[in-house]
Parts: C-alpha cells; sequence; structure tokens
C-alpha cells in the first residue's frame, strides 16, 4: 500500500486493486471505511474509480451510432452492466511526492470496443482529500463516456446525511430506475435524517449541491464539480453509507433523444474531467 501524509491526514492507496483508495483519516480517527489490509476485492476498498461509465447499464448493452455494444456482466449484478472496467484493473503509478499522486490506467478495446487513457490524482490538502478524475478517448472515432467516484463512509447510529435535492431516480425493476421522482418518493435527505434510520436506498439523486455527514462534534462534506451532478446514495442498513458523485444519471446509455441525461460523446483525443472533494471541520 502507498500512503501519503500531511499534517494529521494520511491517505492509503492501492493501485494494483482498481485504483482504489484504501483508507482516509485524519488523526487517527476513519473519514473513509478504512479496507481490510489483508483484503484484494475492490468492493472492500474506501473508494475506487468508475469509469468509461458509472452504475448500471440495463440488460448489459446499448446501441450507440447503430451499433450494438454487449458488455461484460458480473454474475452478482446481472443481468447489468456495472461501473465499467477501471475498478476491475490495475492503475499505474505515474508521479508521486508527500502529499500527491497521480495514478493512470490505459484500456486496450474489447466488449467496451474503444481505447481509452484515464488518470486519477489525489491531493491531500490542510482540509482534507481532492481526487481529480478524467478520461481521454484514444480510438479513431467517438466514444460514450461518463464518470463517477465511489467512496464509502463509515455511519453511527448518530449520524446524519444532509442533500439538498428535490428529485430522485427511481422506478423500475432489477435495480435500474426509469422514472424521476420527488426525492420524498424514496428518502428525502434535506432535514438531515439519521441514516440508521433511514430506509435501504440504492438512488440517484439529481443535482443537491454538498452532501453533509454530520456526527456529534464532527461534519464531512462532500462535493464534486459542477458537471458532477449527480449524486448516488447507497444506504444498505450497514455500518457505512455511500455517496457517489457522478457525471450521468442511472442507464444514460438507454436515455432518450434530447434528455440531460450527462451520457458524453468524447471525439477523438477528447477529455473529459471531474472532481470531488471531503473536508472535515470539528
Amino acid at each position: 500500500m502507498i500512503e501519503l501524509r500531511r499534517g494529521d491526514w494520511r491517505l492509503g492507496l492501492r493501485p494494483e486493486i482498481g485504483g482504489a483508495i484504501a483508507s482516509l483519516s485524519r488523526g487517527g480517527v476513519d473519514i473513509l471505511r478504512p479496507m481490510p489490509e489483508a483484503s484484494t476485492q475492490v468492493l472492500d476498498a474506501a473508494c475506487f474509480p468508475l469509469t468509461p461509465y458509472a452504475n448500471r447499464i440495463a440488460g448489459g448493452s446499448f446501441v450507440f451510432e447503430g451499433r450494438r455494444i454487449a458488455l461484460p456482466v458480473l454474475p452478482a449484478f446481472a443481468p447489468h452492466a456495472l461501473h465499467g472496467d477501471g475498478w476491475l484493473s490495475a492503475w499505474m503509478v505515474e508521479a508521486r511526492d508527500e502529499t500527491s499522486l497521480t495514478l493512470a490506467h490505459r484500456h486496450a478495446p474489447d466488449q467496451w470496443p474503444w481505447a481509452y487513457e484515464a488518470r486519477q490524482v489525489f491531493d491531500l490538502t490542510g482540509e482534507g482529500l481532492k481526487v481529480t478524475l478524467s478520461m481521454t478517448n484514444l480510438s479513431a472515432g467517438p466514444m460514450p463516456a461518463g464518470l463517477g467516484l465511489h467512496p464509502y463512509f463509515p455511519v453511527s447510529d448518530k449520524t446524519r446525511l444532509r442533500l439538498d435535492a428535490a428529485q430522485v431516480w427511481g422506478g423500475g425493476e432489477d435495480e435500474v430506475p426509469t422514472t424521476l421522482l420527488e426525492a420524498s418518493a424514496v428518502q428525502d435527505w434535506s432535514w438531515g435524517p439519521r441514516v440508521a434510520e433511514a430506509p435501504f436506498v440504492d438512488n440517484c439523486y439529481v443535482g443537491g449541491g454538498a452532501v453533509v455527514l454530520a456526527e456529534p462534534g464532527r461534519t464531512t462534506t462532500v462535493t464534486a464539480s459542477d458537471n458532477a451532478g449527480w449524486r448516488h446514495v447507497y444506504v444498505p442498513g450497514a455500518d457505512f453509507c455511500c455517496i457517489e458523485p457522478v457525471t450521468h444519471r442511472p442507464d444514460a446509455a438507454h436515455a432518450p433523444g434530447g434528455e440531460a441525461s450527462g451520457w458524453t460523446v468524447l471525439p477523438p483525443g477528447g477529455t473529459m474531467s471531474m472532481r470531488m472533494e471531503v473536508s472535515v471541520r470539528g
């Protein structure tokens, strides 16, 4: 594991396991859920990148410019494709100093038939962590694209979550939402309810800006770049929750024409990027 340090902050990274964050702490207190040292499973990580798309693509296939793209489907998430391939790949260290690190992942065409290169830049600041995730289309033709980050936050019975989003994607079957609903139809986080008292949530909220996790004496704030205008919230009734800033809504590959779904088309050589910041007060 690679460790970065700045003041009381410590950041652990596992490039060989999905370019994942293994730990983030301040003064010995875990800000992200720590990955067990012996684990080699990316789903045990503290955070991992989502490239070249985020969340599920229904049925594991979609049509792009008249061509049907059939994607690999993991048995645990069948029949849908999930999160692309970046989180399942080893990343390489490009640059490093005491407080920052750059990782790169280069994808050769396979079932995702476009070549691309992705980078993560991790920076420890005085207030916390900044992660910049980017992706460049290396193919000769246009490539559909999306990005996201998937952090896990520890929660206690006192943790409150506040997210000022009025709408959420819901409905549908097999965990693929089809309908834009009022937030209250799933869970309204705008008033800061206790996470432990919330129902099961695995839904994508539209907008809302910063997300705040409040504990007695400490608040953790998650912000993202403007293009990451969706927050996928996962509350499974465990000792963690996920707050995932993403650049498109779930199953955006099947969004009807004209919808502002966030699904992006990168021209050859084109690059997109997003940013997430995690800061702590108290």
